[in-house]
């Protein structure tokens, strides 16, 4: 590779790296989150959640492209940040239901489909 050439993309990978940082929200700039409990393991695109508690949240509020992170709560590791698709909350859906299930396939984790954020009229559709 020649020098200039390499001098360029390193250039350019420590821009988008300080970019990152910047762009990474910190706790008061994130959006609705939740604190939810399985008692079993759970999917999400390219993931399963183990049985335990996390915090699904909206971390980047002001932009219609939604990223939902979920986070272990007694740990923080994220186990999944990703885009999502907002929907509607059905009208039907009790107050109290934040999560919608897909129907798992035998010997693999419960999908969720839809986060819907305490208190918000739209939802968050995971994409798988």
């Amino acid at each position: 590779m020649k020098p200039t050439l390499t001098r360029n993309l390193v250039l350019t990978a420590a821009i988008a790296l300080m970019a990152f940082a910047a762009a990474t929200p910190t706790r008061a700039a994130l959006g609705p989150a939740d604190k939810i409990t399985f008692g079993a393991p759970v999917a999400l695109p390219g993931v399963v959640l183990p049985a335990g508690a996390y915090t699904f949240e909206i971390a980047n509020p002001d932009s219609s492209l939604r990223v939902v992170r979920v986070t272990r709560r007694d740990t923080g590791r994220v186990y999944f940040a990703g885009f999502t698709r907002m929907v509607p909350r059905p009208v039907d859906l009790p107050a109290d239901r934040i999560i919608s299930l897909g129907e798992p396939s035998r010997g693999v984790a419960v999908p969720i489909t839809v986060w819907y954020p305490s208190g918000h009229s739209q939802g968050n559709q995971f994409i798988y």
